[in-house]
């Protein structure tokens, strides 16, 4: 495919619809230069954005932790992802909206003065993690750890908390993985670069505890899909010595979707029947 500047299309900013070639912004913005940006990714199955609502009101909500306000409401943001989608003639899609502070009459730390501005784009996407989505990821697992909620506001889905999930699936990737899996700043078993983790044993789940990192919507979905079949789940801190104790695995998160895995570092799980229930539910309830 092209690169990703350098495509038809038209893009969703500041309230119009441009040319996707023309959607540009200045080297001078605030958020290229001090992270002042949050975002969301989305997917739309059959036309229909999957609890796009609830990422609309997560995407403010992240803006306000980092102490800006998006001059959209819920309801304008929602009317503009399908207007995009509309004007590029997609019905499954990729989604995604990102917030920052643009260029004005601050470039320092400080930003009250700039402009928030709001773009609404997407593309055609399939399996994120490629045929791993069913023969099982590979994952790695970091150097880097999820940092202290003293330290960075970790509930927001902002940009800059990115900055080390792009080095450890770069480096994750380098070893042959399909992503990297961290720990947090406490030890525990936290996430992936870009997805939730789930493990089973004996017939009951166990998900790491969302105190430090993005309680993600499809972690949420799954969570209530479990609960609806009765089976236990547990939200709790996770030492990584467990982890061989565990059978099965799985990722989840928008763009992963629900991703079986086979492999963390020297531990290996079976993609078992409950991951293919799992997975197989999760795609029948998104294009319901």
């Amino acid at each position: 495919m092209a690169a990703y500047d350098d495509r038809d299309g038209k893009i969703w900013l500041d309230g119009k619809m441009v040319d996707w070639r023309d959607a540009n912004v200045h080297i001078l913005s605030h958020a290229l230069h001090y992270a002042s940006s949050v975002f969301e990714g989305e997917r739309c199955y059959n036309g229909k954005i999957f609890k796009g609502v609830e990422h609309s009101e997560r995407l403010r909500k992240s803006a306000q932790m980092l102490d800006f306000e998006i001059p959209y409401t819920v309801e304008e943001i929602e009317k503009a992802k399908y207007d995009m989608l509309a004007a590029n003639g997609w019905t499954d899609a990729y989604v995604r909206a990102v917030a920052w502070r643009g260029a004005g009459e601050d470039m320092g730390v400080s930003a009250k003065r700039n402009p928030v501005r709001l773009a609404i784009t997407g593309w055609e996407w399939g399996n994120y993690y490629g045929d791993a989505k069913f023969k099982g990821a590979k994952l790695d697992i970091s150097k880097w750890k999820r940092p202290s909620p003293e330290t960075i506001p970790v509930h927001a889905k902002a940009a800059g908390l990115y900055m080390i999930c792009t080095m450890s699936k770069h480096e994750a990737e380098a070893k042959g993985c399909s992503d990297a899996l961290f720990m947090d700043y406490r030890g525990y078993v936290a996430e992936a670069t870009g997805a939730n983790i789930f493990f089973v044993k004996d017939g009951e789940v166990h998900t790491p505890l969302a105190d430090c990192f993005l309680n993600g919507l499809t972690r949420q979905t799954v969570i209530q899909m479990l609960k609806d079949r009765q089976i236990v789940v547990h939200e709790r801190h996770i030492m990584p010595e467990e982890l061989e104790s565990f059978e099965q695995c799985w990722l989840t998160g928008t763009a992963a979707e629900v991703t079986p895995v086979g492999q963390i570092g020297d531990f290996t799980f079976e993609v078992g029947a409950l991951t293919r229930d799992i997975s197989d539910s999760y795609e029948k309830l998104v294009r319901a």
